[in-house]
C-alpha cells in the first residue's frame, strides 16, 4: 500500500523515533513493504518511517535508482531495523542533497566519507557494513530521520535563511508534489 508522505512541519518528523518492536515481525514486515511500495511511486532513494507517519527506527534505502552515475550501487538496496553508527570518518565530502519531506529544495550537505553502521535486516538478521561514498551519504541522511533531524538543518545559515520562505510554504502545504502527502 502506498503511504502519504511526511512534510516539513509535521511533529512525527522532528521527533526521535522509537526502537522498532522485533517481537512484532508481520507488523514490521508489512510497514517496510509498504515503504518500499512508498518509495518506488516517488522516485527516492531513501524512506524513513517518520516520513511515513510512524515514529520507528526503521529506514530503506534504493542506491540502484543513480546505479547510472554510481556503478557501485547497482546492488545497494537495504533495509534497516534498529540502526546504530557504529564509527564516522574524520574525512568529509559535500554533495547537493534532497528529501521527499522537503520537496523542491536541494542544498550542499557536508557529512563523514565513511561510516560504520550495525542493524537488523528484513530478515531481522544482524549486519555490520562499512560504507563510503553515496552508499554512506544516503544512510547517513535517512539515519537523521530518526533523530527528528532533516538535511535542511545542517545547511549553511545564509542558504537556511534563503529557503526560509520555502520551508514555510511546503508547511503551509504550498508545494506541489507527483506523490501522496500529508
Amino acid at each position: 500500500m502506498i503511504l502519504p508522505i511526511y512534510l516539513y512541519g509535521q511533529p512525527v518528523l522532528r521527533k526521535e523515533a522509537e526502537a522498532a518492536d522485533t517481537e512484532n515481525k508481520e507488523e514490521l514486515k508489512e510497514l517496510v513493504s509498504n515503504m518500499w511500495e512508498t518509495l518506488a511511486k516517488a522516485d527516492g532513494c531513501g524512506l524513513a518511517a517518520p516520513q511515513v507517519g510512524k515514529s520507528l527506527r526503521v529506514f530503506i534505502v534504493d542506491g540502484t535508482v543513480v546505479a547510472d552515475v554510481y556503478d557501485y550501487l547497482k546492488d545497494f538496496k537495504r533495509t534497516m531495523i534498529n540502526p546504530e553508527i557504529l564509527e564516522e570518518s574524520e574525512e568529509k565530502s559535500t554533495y547537493s542533497e534532497g528529501c521527499l519531506s522537503v520537496p523542491g529544495i536541494y542544498a550542499d550537505v557536508q557529512r563523514p566519507k565513511k561510516i560504520t553502521v550495525r542493524y537488523l535486516d528484513e530478515n531481522f538478521e544482524e549486519k555490520t557494513e562499512e560504507l563510503d561514498n553515496f552508499a554512506a551519504r544516503i544512510v547517513q541522511h535517512e539515519y537523521e530521520h530518526l533523530t527528528g533531524h532533516l538535511f535542511v538543518d545542517d545547511i549553511a545559515p545564509i542558504r537556511k535563511k534563503m529557503i526560509t520562505g520555502k520551508l514555510q510554504n511546503i508547511t503551509k502545504g504550498k508545494t506541489a508534489t507527483r506523490y501522496k502527502t500529508k
